[in-house]
């Protein structure tokens, strides 16, 4: 199976970039948190245009698949 950069479902605080991100590379979430505030300082504006960049061209995390099994499909109850 190959590494995928793609945004957390799970670790979001906005679009889940960062989260996304950490988990690409192994890392805590809040570490890769932490050094977005810091280059952001550093650089003022040109990270938080990164961000939003990435925000629209890294791809949502796919969720997990469900078995293709006839008896997992739940039909709806008919009450009276």
């Amino acid at each position: 199976m190959t590494k995928r950069l793609v945004k957390s479902r799970t670790d979001r605080k906005l679009t889940g970039v960062c989260g996304g991100i950490a988990e690409y590379l192994g890392w805590d979430a809040t570490l890769v948190r932490t050094l977005y505030v810091i280059l952001i300082l550093m650089f003022v504006g040109a990270p938080v245009i990164l961000y939003f960049v990435l925000a629209l061209i890294m791809p949502d995390e796919r969720p997990p698949e469900e078995p293709q099994n006839s008896s997992s499909k739940r039909e709806p109850s008919r009450e009276p």
